[in-house]
């Protein structure tokens, strides 16, 4: 099996996640994670689930200020993206990225014209979508958020591979030693931004022509909004609460890799509730409301770590009979109340450990299963667009992504996790066990 494993399963996965584009894609959005926290700490303030704080928010007139806030960073986490996509690429071939980070975004705006109409609080149209197509200073809020994703991404990566292949192959303006690095630089982005830019204008014109539409929205509607569905059902959940703990069973990241390729999808998900709830409108599957999004995955297959391990260290520091069990769970409780569990993975060990490999791979997906027909029958609340730190503890999370009824679920699921890691956990230490009563006795 092992040798299975690493000439034949490991090398495909390996070389697909060391490509440039999903290397770049995987960096790159780590670049939003920082608004995305700030941004949700906002959301949180105007829209915490506690009917009491959120009137006296209400009454204080702060609650806009709060929105203001979220609509400037969670909001617009796709120009963020694509900004840092191509920042990512450029930078892993050795090149100076900012040029290209700032021109990713030029060419992201560009393709993106305004096309969603202003509608004032009472629902009359203020501009109608003809009026704003013809508006020149109005960049349009829609698409720089979840919906706009898919088209950040390949904007970001293309701009990525074509200013890298223009630099690779000298195409830039050179100027003497003597000018200054700054001055020198921004002559250098100069011919590729002129091509760049002239191209995003080329297809902002086709599709502005051909198809009375933008480039954005037609990737919405053909690619992403099908993608968002397929993510949003219930076997694309279980792919995904499979992938993480199937990946770090060999040794590999899945956490980092299945979050990088689908997080994006899952927050564009997330912002979809969010924006339901901003329209007036109940938070609910027949209002176009999604399950599986990023709360999902952070809060219900990942939390206390990858295959939700929180069990077993409980098991560890509780009642297990090995030294060696007894002292890793003492020393890696604090780390799993922060979502950090490495340590269980690598000594237990957990990774390439058939004891351990059932109940890490069934774990999540049963947590997933159950959280997602809590959500279905309304046991608990479907999220709104609010994230928080992946090293918020458990319960916490629980409570501000969702409110004590969530928190509540959330503890029913990790006294799930003892029980279903408890035969084989208590397997493993018993073998330990065995295993240092014959070194003492030898």
């Amino acid at each position: 099996m092992n040798t299975w494993i690493n000439t034949k399963l490991m090398p495909p996965i390996m070389k697909f996640v060391a490509t440039r584009p999903i290397t770049a894609l995987k960096n790159g959005m780590l670049y939003v994670m920082p608004f995305t926290i700030v941004g949700s700490i906002f959301l949180i303030l105007a829209n915490l689930p506690v009917k009491s704080w959120a009137d006296w928010m209400v009454s204080t007139g702060l609650t806009p200020y709060w929105n203001v806030a979220y609509n400037a960073s969670f909001a617009i986490m796709a120009l963020i993206a694509v900004g840092g996509i191509a920042y990512s690429w450029v930078q892993d071939e050795g090149f100076d990225p900012f040029p290209a980070s700032l021109l990713a975004i030029v060419c992201f705006l560009l393709v993106t014209r305004p096309s969603t109409a202003i509608v004032s609080a009472s629902g009359k149209i203020v501009v109608s979508v003809k009026m704003m197509s013809q508006q020149t200073g109005f960049i349009d809020r829609t698409w720089l958020g979840g919906q706009g994703m898919i088209t950040a991404i390949i904007v970001g990566l293309l701009v990525g591979w074509i200013y890298s292949a223009f630099l690779k192959h000298d195409i830039r303006i050179k100027l003497p030693e003597q000018v200054p690095a700054n001055v020198a630089g921004s002559f250098t982005a100069l011919i590729p931004a002129a091509v760049l830019i002239s191209g995003s204008l080329l297809v902002y014109i086709f599709f502005d022509k051909v198809a009375n539409s933008t480039l954005t929205e037609s990737i919405y509607n053909a690619i992403q909004a099908p993608l968002q569905g397929i993510t949003d059902s219930f076997g694309g959940m279980l792919a995904i609460s499979f992938l993480v703990p199937f990946l770090w069973f060999f040794g590999v990241h899945g956490s980092t890799i299945v979050g990088g390729i689908m997080g994006p999808l899952l927050q564009a998900n997330s912002l979809a509730n969010q924006k339901i709830l901003d329209s007036g409108k109940a938070l609910t599957l027949a209002n176009g409301g999604h399950i599986v999004t990023q709360q999902l995955l952070d809060q219900f297959m990942t939390v206390t770590g990858a295959g939700m391990t929180i069990g077993i260290v409980v098991y560890m520091a509780f009642f297990a009979k090995s030294a060696q069990f007894k002292d890793l769970g003492k020393l890696s409780l604090a780390p799993a109340i922060f979502n950090i569990n490495e340590p269980i993975l690598f000594a237990t060990p957990i990774v390439m450990n058939p004891i351990m490999m059932v109940p890490f791979f069934v774990t999540p997906m049963l947590s997933a299963i159950l959280t997602w027909t809590a959500i279905r029958v309304g046991l608990i609340p479907m999220f709104p667009g609010t994230l928080v730190p992946w090293t918020t503890p458990p319960i916490i999370s629980g409570l501000l992504v969702g409110g004590w009824k969530t928190a509540l679920w959330q503890a029913l699921m990790l006294l799930m996790t003892f029980f279903t890691y408890l035969p084989f956990i208590r397997k493993q230490d018993h073998l330990n066990y065995a295993s240092e009563q014959g070194a003492a006795t030898k």
